[in-house]
Formats: C-alpha cells, structure tokens, sequence
C-alpha cells in the first residue's frame, strides 16, 4: 500500500466533506496531530478507525485502501488486493514484534546477569549488594513481562488438534510452560491440551 497516496485521498476527502483536521480527528477520538499524519503518509489509521473514517469521509476502506475512487468493474480486484496488502503488512508487523521481544528479553537476561555479577563481586559493601540483586530481579522481571506482552500481540497460537488459530489471554501466555515459541495451553475451540505453535497468518 502507498501511504503517501493515501494520505493525499484522505486529505482530499476531509476538505470535501468540509472538515478541518481537528474535527475529524474529534469524532473519531484522535488528536489533530493523527490526522496530519495519516495525510502526509507517515502512518496509516488503525484498523478500528477506517470503517468510522469512511462513513465521515462517504467512501470505502476499499477505496482508502487504494488511495482513490473505484468504479465499480474494478472493485472486487481492488479488495483482493487490498485484503493481500493487509495481510501482509500484518504478517510484517508481527515478525518486527517478535524481533523485539527477542531482543527485550536477551537485554533484560544480559543485564539481570551483569548486576548479579557486580553484586556478588565489584562491591563489597553490603548495602550495594542487596540494592544490585534487587534491580536485576526487577529489570528481568519488567523485560520478561514486557517480553510475554509483545509475543502474545504477535500473530496467533495455532491448536495441533483441531487447527484453530487464536489469540490467549496474557495470564495463559504467562503460565503456560513453553518449548521456544510453543505453548502447552487449552485450545478456546475444542477445549483439549497440546503444544500451541506461535503462527503469523490468521
């Protein structure tokens, strides 16, 4: 998707339907400061916001999507692929979300260990200790659970009895033991125990 291309429609359509950015971004619940970004292509709306913005704006998520009107012959070819767009952008958003739990956890566990290091031998002070160990008890304890967060927000678990795929609770992602990116958690649809694995598509 275009971005840029996008946000020249949206801006196109606001001033059509005769709204400045801040009353748009007024019904919709968003700062003024959202909508000029949407309309110089620096981010897209969140998905729970383009059904609204359409209805105000008297197009389709087809046709924001697309970055302008569609005739009629050419609308279900454009909702393919804006539904392929989509789908891949989702698919990407998770990899960067799973890259960052990666990279959350290892400096989390890193520095955990570098403070336990310089508590049990950089200092001899007693005070210093106890205040070291206590820090590196809390930063991998804040990286592990800001960790967790980001790999439940990323793609879906996928059952291995009957295929469906889901998104858990953060509390069964936190207490469910777990071999690299899989699971032992219970499936929502058919209520059985197994080893769910972390998928990108839904």
């Amino acid at each position: 998707m275009d971005q840029e291309k996008i946000g020249t429609f949206i801006a196109a359509c606001r001033k059509e339907a005769g709204y400045t950015q801040a009353v748009l971004g007024e019904k919709l619940g968003v700062t003024d400061r959202a909508v000029s970004k949407w309309e110089t292509g620096k981010s897209l709306p969140d998905p729970s916001l383009m059904l609204p913005l359409c209805q105000l704006l008297g197009i389709t998520v087809n046709e924001l999507l697309t970055g302008k009107r569609i005739a009629m012959e050419d609308y279900r070819q454009k909702a393919e692929e804006n539904l392929l767009a989509l789908k891949q952008q989702e698919i990407q958003n998770s990899k960067k979300l799973l890259n960052l739990e990666w990279f959350i956890g290892t400096l989390s566990t890193v520095s955990c260990l570098i403070m336990v290091f310089a508590a049990c031998f950089a200092t001899q002070i007693l005070g210093w200790r106890i205040g070291l160990l206590a820090a590196a008890l809390v930063f991998l304890a804040c990286g592990i659970a800001v960790a967790l967060k980001l790999e439940r927000e990323a793609g879906y678990y996928e059952c291995p009895h009957c295929h469906t795929r889901y998104v858990p609770t953060l509390k069964a992602v936190v207490f469910a033991p777990h071999r690299g990116r899989s699971r032992k958690m219970k499936c929502p649809c058919c209520g059985k125990k197994g080893y769910h694995k972390k998928v990108l598509e839904p």
